[in-house]
């Protein structure tokens, strides 16, 4: 393939109108990336784009003092500092790819300081009550609405994983209910469906074998704008406190930090989140920092006989 046949196919995911050299590297770099995260890198590589022209920036020729100067203006903005460091993150990945391409003469990213991304992430889950009730309030009001926060709830899913599913991605192994999704990065893997999960979806799909698991009324697959307006109207009707701020990733949040506190183990939540870093998994972990489970008051126990006193 030619690489104008490559730019001319990359057009659909150029982030801005720009269709100059800028645009079509733009295009080009998100063409090595899928899914989430080359919409999300889109939506960065705009934003940015956007800042150079209002300042008169050329974006290939743009300097370090230009970058600083735009993470300054992330920062005056309020930008979250995840925000700012995937941002930059995004800057950096399209320089890089511009130096291999022999468009650009230097990645202006590579010393600009990022901000320290803290052990908190940003979503605040859900207590065990308010996942009952926005359970309680999706069963009222939908067989879909129950299965989406059902799933996104017990399993964990990420939003795009949901979006993604198909009805033929479930199956039995074992004796189990399950669920092939795929995860960031491609990577394939089966989650098991609890009971009253499986209830919930076996309603729902009736006798339905194929196309998206979850569909609108025109049997398209549900994308993750309409799970989050979703939400929000469930929200309002029975947690009127998250009316404005519900967000499906609470509720992933809310299956890591409730699965740990009914005592499910740090690896078996990192396996079913699909961490490949188990300190992403301790995140949400809330009672790290519990004084109580000191491993000292265990050592203190067992040594206790040793007291000289």
């Amino acid at each position: 393939m030619s690489n104008e046949v490559v730019v001319r196919s990359a057009e659909v995911a150029t982030p801005t109108a720009d269709t100059g050299p800028a645009g079509r590297l733009a295009a080009a770099f998100l063409l090595s990336h899928s899914g989430r995260t080359r919409e999300a890198y889109a939506y960065d590589l705009a934003h940015y784009f956007d800042w150079c022209a209002r300042l008169g920036v050329d974006v290939l020729t743009a300097r370090r003092v230009h970058i600083d100067g735009y993470r300054e203006q992330l920062d005056a903005e309020g930008a979250a500092p995840s925000t700012v460091v995937r941002r930059l993150s995004a800057l950096s990945g399209f320089y890089s790819y511009g130096m291999d391409e022999e468009l650009v003469d230097r990645n202006p990213v590579q010393r600009v300081r990022r901000p320290k991304v803290g052990d908190n992430v940003q979503s605040t889950g859900l207590s065990a009550d308010e996942a009952g009730i926005l359970l309680a309030a999706a069963h009222r009001h939908s067989a879909r609405a129950e299965v989406v926060v059902t799933l996104l709830l017990l399993c964990g899913l990420r939003v795009s994983e949901l979006c993604g599913a198909t009805v033929p991605d479930l199956s039995y192994e074992r004796g189990h209910r399950v669920l092939r999704v795929t995860r960031k990065g491609g990577r394939s893997q089966t989650m098991v469906v609890p009971p009253r999960a499986a209830d919930v979806l076996d309603r729902y799909l009736a006798d339905r074998t194929e196309g998206p698991l979850v569909v609108t009324s025109t049997g398209r697959a549900l994308d993750r704008h309409a799970i989050w307006k979703l939400l929000r109207a469930l929200a309002a009707d029975a947690l009127p406190h998250l009316a404005h701020s519900l967000h499906p990733h609470d509720l992933r949040h809310a299956c890591a930090t409730l699965s740990l506190e009914a005592g499910a183990s740090l690896r078996d939540v990192q396996d079913l989140l699909g961490h490949a870093d188990s300190r992403t998994t301790r995140r949400y972990d809330r009672a790290r920092h519990n004084l109580d489970r000191s491993p000292s008051h265990r050592l203190a126990l067992l040594l206790a006989d040793t007291d000289p006193r």
